[in-house]
């Protein structure tokens, strides 16, 4: 458990665009007190380091340097965000065994410092690496958290926030499943205020169709797609939902965000990361949270989760 008193320390391992925006978004948002970069490009975390500390006097205090992984060794979070990039026409499932493989050094590295306390997993494929994190580190399930669903979630609720001219904290809604091409919107969950979409619909003819909804979503499932074709990659956002998660941890906040994280019998599912909602606080995951599914969203969460599971099996059998 972290403390609140103490001094809080982040390390972020792999500095490219995903890694150094949330670095950014850290030392923005006054998140960390101490915040280390990790990266094989030495010449690259330095540099970051010194832009980052020349921001210092427009924020809050807080040290800022180029480490390695002895610096792990008394660290509160380590976010992991460095691998091979997905490439235009590439899907996550893609980069398993590049990734895996470097992931295994990666962690091997983290945990030879002497480092106990929580790993959060961002690069892709989110709940296979962060699955491979949970067995490489030998860390307990919810010391070991994947980002998930928790971009997915946040385009969601904006798309949705978008098309009913609504502010999106009225929004309440998630995306669960794989963070890829099997993952599924709740509908049957889904919030407009406290009244269920479906309701908030048939009550308000003008506020739309099912269709339009099942284009949403698309939408939502399909964005980094979109985002890869446009700008080469997608870091902004993602980056900006570390750090929610981040100082959900630190601040001990119990938040419920959609991270994947280790089945143990949720949902009918085992031995397996997935996206779902879990409570965060500074043990990491508290408690996975089961909403209830309808038929047809249990038959896709689980065909989600075979798609996950063939490819865990790279890890279960290297």
């Amino acid at each position: 458990m972290i403390s609140a008193s103490k001094t809080s320390k982040v390390v972020v391992i792999g500095t490219g665009l995903v890694g150094s925006s949330y670095a950014f978004s850290l030392i923005n948002q006054n998140i960390t007190d101490e915040l280390v970069l990790i990266d094989l490009n030495k010449n690259k975390t330095e540099g970051d380091a010194m832009d980052l500390n020349h921001g210092i006097p427009f924020g809050a205090p807080t040290t800022i340097w180029a480490g390695d992984y002895s610096d792990c060794k008394d660290a509160d979070i380590v976010v992991i965000t460095a691998g091979a990039n997905q490439k235009p026409g590439e899907t996550r499932l893609d980069l398993i065994e590049k990734n895996v493989a470097i992931f295994k050094t990666i962690v091997a590295s983290v945990m030879s410092s002497g480092f106990n306390g929580i790993f959060i997993v961002a690069t892709n494929p989110v709940d296979v690496l962060a699955y491979a994190t949970w067995k490489f580190s030998g860390l307990p399930m919810e010391r070991v958290i994947g980002s998930g669903t928790i971009l997915d979630t946040a385009r969601f609720r904006f798309l949705l926030s978008e098309y009913f001219q609504l502010d999106f904290r009225n929004i309440h809604g998630y995306i669960i499943g794989e963070h890829g091409d099997t993952e599924l919107p709740v509908w049957s969950q889904t919030r407009i205020g406290s009244e269920p979409i479906e309701r908030y619909m048939s009550k308000y003819k003008q506020a739309g169709t099912q269709q339009d909804l099942d284009e949403i979503f698309i939408n939502v499932r399909d964005a980094a797609y979109h985002i890869i074709e446009r700008k080469g990659a997608t870091h902004y956002a993602i980056a900006m939902g570390l750090a929610r998660l981040t100082k959900a941890i630190l601040r001990n906040e119990r938040s419920i965000l959609t991270i994947s994280t280790l089945m143990q019998g949720e949902y009918g599912l085992n031995d397996l990361y997935i996206g779902v909602p879990a409570i965060v606080s500074n043990q990491g995951i508290e408690r996975i949270v089961e909403i209830d599914l309808n038929e047809e969203e249990t038959k896709q969460l689980h065909h989600s989760a075979k798609v996950l599971n063939d490819a865990i099996n790279v890890i279960r059998n290297p």
